[in-house]
């Protein structure tokens, strides 16, 4: 997404030439494939665990409530699911935030507050869309350990399987005239 909207405000007229068919399979399939790739060494880690406890207090079988079961050392699990993180989470967010980076420059060289407010408009439901995915993400994965809270990893891995994915249909046709108007 932040790649589509990269190329339709910095490169506008030449949307359909860069855009084609094919590299939008690239993209999703970049996104996708090397996804399973990562989690495999880690679902097999936790696979091997030894665990003391055989209720998990979570909504799905999430590493991080796993690890809380077990009564094996998760010291080199948890530095694998870091990893994890810092390739499935950080990568993406990085590139996002580049690619919002040339966007929002090439916002400011625009002439007129319309152009620029049609462009913000374009960006603002992906960029709502990723600020709610990546708190809520942050808010479970980056905190010290001390600070753990399984009501509030449960409440926030709702929100990031659950809500976040149900409302980015609504996010995204927010721009849609005929919903504006229904809603109103």
């Amino acid at each position: 997404m932040a790649y589509d909207r990269y190329v339709a405000i910095c490169n506008p007229l030449r949307y359909s030439l860069i855009m084609k068919k094919s590299i939008c399979i690239w993209l999703a399939a970049s996104s996708w494939i090397p996804t399973p790739l990562v989690v495999i060494p880690v679902t097999k880690m936790l696979s091997q665990l030894f665990y003391c406890k055989s209720e998990i207090n979570h909504f799905f079988c999430d590493p991080s409530a796993l690890m809380k079961l077990s009564c094996s050392d998760t010291h080199t699990l948890e530095i694998s699911v870091l990893v994890e993180g810092m390739f499935v989470a950080f990568i993406p967010f990085i590139l996002i935030l580049s690619s919002y980076f040339f966007i929002i420059s090439s916002i400011w060289r625009i002439q007129g507050t319309e152009g620029r407010t049609k462009a913000f408009s374009t960006c603002a439901s992906h960029l709502t869309s990723v600020a709610l995915f990546y708190v809520t993400i942050l808010c479970i994965y980056v905190r010290p350990s001390s600070m753990y809270s399984p009501a509030l990893d449960k409440f926030f891995s709702l929100l990031y399987t659950a809500l976040i994915p149900t409302l980015n249909p609504i996010i995204y046709s927010l721009r849609n005239q005929e919903i504006k108007n229904a809603l109103r």
